[in-house]
């Protein structure tokens, strides 16, 4: 991601639907995590907003290797914790005390994602929750995709294979933002056939009118009831399709060793690079 994609951010997630609204899933969420988390880590934080939003309930630092994210991440919250690098290798003492690790659309960015998972699980306590969210369906292939320099966009199954054979235990793992699919579906094929995004510097992040901002909103806040279930165990079902997808895995007792890209996984395809 490019200098401008997180100006786009750093503009649009304090009143963008699909920020506030996942913000507010990811608060609950951790308000459902046992044991209560006081520690959190934000690892790709970005534009500083996730961080800050929690910082006022839990002793929070976010990380994200990009000088100007965290530069406008500092500037605009100022009583934060930021650190400009890499997790784990430049905070692994954070790492082993955070109660929860996150990852709000870092995946899609990271190459081998085996690896990168692998060695955040590795540096982290039994006990701790891995807390991540990524873009879904890779039908939804577009320029915001390319903008963004997105390596995959993930199914269940794909993401499910990061911690296969892992001790690990998988709290959830739902697809979401899935009542908006049908139109976000249809604004990547208008995307497509333009040849650009919808949005400013390659991003589909425009901020809609305020009456459909509130809207979409609330569509997408709508599902945080049965992501909650999911998590609790009071149900075996999330939802079956959606834009992105999201997933809670506890860490348990055992050894980690970091593991590459396995071969006998295909190699995932970067329909953009062809745009």
């Amino acid at each position: 991601m490019q200098l401008p994609q997180f100006e786009v951010h750093a503009a649009t997630e304090d009143k963008h639907w699909w920020f506030l609204a996942r913000r507010e899933i990811v608060s609950e969420l951790l308000r459902h995590i046992s044991p209560k988390p006081e520690k959190i880590v934000d690892v790709g934080c970005g534009t500083g907003g996730n961080t800050a939003a929690l910082a006022a309930k839990y002793d929070c630092l976010g990380i994200d290797p990009i000088p100007e994210a965290i530069a406008f991440a500092q500037e605009r919250f100022p009583f934060v914790q930021f650190i400009q690098g890499y997790a784990p290798q430049d905070i692994e003492h954070q790492m082993q005390d955070a109660d929860v690790v996150m990852l709000m659309d870092v995946l899609e960015h990271i190459e081998d994602d085996f690896l990168f998972v692998s060695e955040l699980l590795a540096s982290m306590k039994p006990g701790a929750h891995l807390l991540l969210m990524a873009p879904a369906d890779p039908t939804l292939w577009g320029p915001h995709d390319k903008g963004f320099e997105h390596y995959r966009r993930y199914t269940t199954d794909r993401l499910r294979l990061l911690w296969k054979d892992l001790p690990v235990t998988e709290r959830m793992v739902s697809y979401c933002n899935s009542r908006l699919y049908p139109l976000v579906k249809v604004a990547r094929m208008i995307s497509r056939m333009c040849g650009a995004s919808l949005g400013p510097n390659d991003t589909d992040l425009s901020l809609p009118m305020v009456p459909i901002n509130a809207l979409f909103h609330r569509l997408f806040l709508g599902e945080k009831k049965r992501l909650i279930n999911l998590l609790d165990g009071k149900t075996s079902k999330g939802f079956g399709f959606g834009v992105s997808v999201m997933a809670v895995v506890r860490r348990e007792e055992g050894e980690i060793i970091p593991r590459k890209y396995p071969a006998n996984v295909a190699r995932d395809a970067r329909p953009w690079m062809g745009m």
